[in-house]
């Protein structure tokens, strides 16, 4: 019998619909942010635009890297609400101000500052996500909201955002993207009552508590044997993601000698592989563990890389053989379905397996810890990607192939969990805190 798909159940929670409206108009806000600072970078520097586009995604990272320990901490001291719509407005501002920008400066500054912000609302908002919804529905709940980032940030969201620029222009872009961080915070401020959790910390001096907060939200992350087992393989799927992001545009113009729109076919199938994990894991994520999951996403999209540049396989040789020795666009496009199913197959089970396992009022700092750890392998593979791509042009996919297979022998020997996943599982005492007038939710 099929098993019923539960994927929009958590809809049916009224706090989480709205927030799961906010976080649809975020989406679409950072969709026209990124295309339109593409179009703003090409008419500030021209053909060194990709210079200036890979120093945003630097300042970026770094502003997550930085800032997300501090935005987990101060999500589980104060109301999450106050700190999404506080977010949303100063990004509302500050977007205002880049169809004004004459000089690269001003965006590199307006851009870090915008994602110092952004580095404040992903962790609450994922913290926020176990706290509103029931035990039943907070996989689904996960889910969706993986499965909506994946759709407006990677297959449909930018198509969109290039065609309003296309037709208002690339500047006056920026005051639709402000109108999608205001209505965002308008949803997040009608919501009833507050989204805290009660602490039973002792009292101590605010700076002394933050740091404390700080250093135990990574202690949490690193000592909890399944969720760092979780982490570092997230650093093998952060390499060959990278791989994707960086060298992808190249082999297909570069050595199948293809264009724009066959490269925008081959990311598309990146985005739609990992939707269709999100959607599954929302009908399936019971059924095995975590970690059985994690490892089996690692393997997929390690493997997807293998046969990118060479296929050694008779039957795909016969197949899917270029004269040259390189798969075909069709191929490479179902590679990278593979490889995008596999990456979320390794995140989406990270971020239930911290809702799993940490207690509510604690959450905020171990998400905030995760994301800038997860932010620092990337920090790390991007440099990596393209190294491998500038040293081994036609085989970079294969060699970052066998690194990702190394690292991931190394980690499953050293950090596989040995304990049981639902061991010290706090499930049941995500809501005795949660501060929400339930009469008013109906």
């Amino acid at each position: 019998m099929i098993a019923k798909l539960h994927f929009f159940d958590s809809l049916k929670n009224p706090v989480f619909a709205r927030l799961y409206a906010a976080q649809t108009a975020n989406l679409l806000g950072d969709a026209l942010t990124w295309v339109g600072l593409a179009l703003l970078a090409f008419e500030l520097a021209g053909d060194n635009s990709a210079v200036v586009l890979a120093l945003a995604l630097t300042l970026r990272i770094t502003a997550f890297v930085l800032l997300s320990p501090l935005a987990g901490a101060l999500a589980d001291r104060f109301d999450r609400k106050s700190i999404l719509v506080g977010t949303h407005c100063v990004r509302m501002v500050i977007v205002s101000l880049l169809p004004f920008v004459t000089q690269l400066w001003q965006v590199y500054v307006l851009i870090f500052a915008l994602n110092l912000f952004n580095a404040f609302f992903t962790p609450t908002y994922k913290a926020t996500i176990p706290l509103v919804t029931g035990e039943n529905d907070y996989a689904g709940a996960i889910a969706l909201s993986s499965a909506t980032y994946q759709l407006l940030g990677g297959v449909i969201g930018p198509s969109i955002a290039g065609s309003v620029a296309a037709f208002i222009g690339a500047r006056q872009v920026f005051f639709l993207d402000a109108v999608t961080f205001f209505v965002a915070a308008v949803l997040i401020f009608t919501l009833p009552g507050q989204l805290r959790v009660e602490s039973n910390q002792q009292p101590l001096s605010i700076s002394g508590r933050t740091w404390r907060d700080i250093k135990d939200g990574t202690n949490r992350l690193l000592s909890d044997a399944p969720i760092r087992y979780a982490l570092f393989i997230q650093l093998v799927t952060s390499i060959m993601g990278a791989q994707i992001l960086v060298n992808t545009v190249g082999y297909v113009q570069g050595t199948l000698k293809l264009g724009n729109v066959q490269y925008g076919w081959v990311m598309a199938a990146f985005g739609i592989g990992a939707m269709l994990f999100a959607v599954a894991f929302g009908a399936i994520s019971q059924r095995f563990a975590r970690t059985t999951f994690i490892l089996f996403g690692a393997v997929l999209i390690t493997l997807s890389l293998l046969p990118a540049n060479y296929v050694s396989l008779s039957l795909l040789i016969n197949l899917f053989l270029l004269p040259a020795n390189y798969v075909s666009l069709s191929l490479l496009m179902i590679l990278w379905l593979l490889a995008g199913f596999g990456q979320n197959c390794v995140n989406l089970p990270t971020q239930t397996l911290i809702a799993d396992r940490i207690q509510s009022d604690a959450q905020g700092r171990v998400y905030g810890a995760h994301f800038a750890w997860s932010h620092l392998w990337w920090a790390i593979s991007y440099p990596l990607a393209g190294w491998l791509g500038s040293q081994f042009p036609e085989s970079e996919f294969l060699y970052a192939s066998f690194l990702g297979f190394a690292l991931l022998v190394v980690v499953q020997l050293t950090l596989s969990p040995v304990v049981d996943e639902n061991e010290n599982n706090n499930l049941h005492m995500w809501h005795e805190h949660l501060h929400v007038d339930d009469k008013n939710q109906t």
